[in-house]
């Protein structure tokens, strides 16, 4: 397993869009996803340490984030045939276990992660209201085991910052995790 930090934030940078199949059998776009002040693109797996240990933290963020305005979308683009536990059928049994309340989306071509720039799971894109880059960066300290619950929340705040100014810290730190699982052509 390869630990991968994210890159810096391109600030402005305009989310690419996508057509993904979701664990509702749904097919969800960008436009789909987004919320009148902004969307939050989270590149997750159903493996991963880093994700394991944040879940719940995950879940609580993209609840309270929603009532700001602000959709959020997951997207699982590992290559599962080495990492069964990411396959659809199991993105579905993860979405309901955890209760997501945002699409979880599959990118078998892993287009999607590419045209991102996604480089691990969790890797984090917090968008404006015009859907142009205003985060990238952590969920909170956390590792692959989750940090103190009275850690600051980053990436809460963070999108909470773009939901009332349209503009993210300028100040961020990187997220961490496991790398993309990418297909071997």
């Amino acid at each position: 397993m390869v630990s991968l930090e994210t890159p810096v934030c391109e600030f402005g940078a305009s989310a690419p869009d996508f057509a993904l199949r979701g664990v509702d059998d749904r097919i969800w776009t960008l436009q789909d996803c987004r919320g009148p002040r902004g969307l939050l693109v989270m590149f997750i797996c159903n493996h991963c340490p880093y994700v394991k240990a944040v879940r719940d933290r995950i879940v609580r963020d993209t609840r309270e984030l929603r009532a700001l305005g602000i959709g959020s979308v997951a997207i699982m683009s590992n290559d599962p045939a080495d990492y069964p536990e990411d396959g659809f059928d199991q993105m579905k049994l993860v979405a309901k276990e955890w209760d997501f309340p945002f699409p979880y989306l599959w990118d078998e071509t892993q287009n999607v992660a590419k045209a991102y720039g996604a480089v691990c799971t969790p890797d984090f894109f917090g968008y404006d209201a015009g859907l142009g880059l205003q985060y990238r960066g952590r969920l909170d300290a956390s590792r692959k085991e989750a940090a103190a619950p009275d850690v600051r929340r980053d990436l809460f705040e963070a999108m909470k910052q773009v939901a009332l100014t349209g503009k993210g810290p300028a100040e961020q730190i990187p997220s961490i995790g496991c790398s993309i699982k990418w297909r071997e052509n």
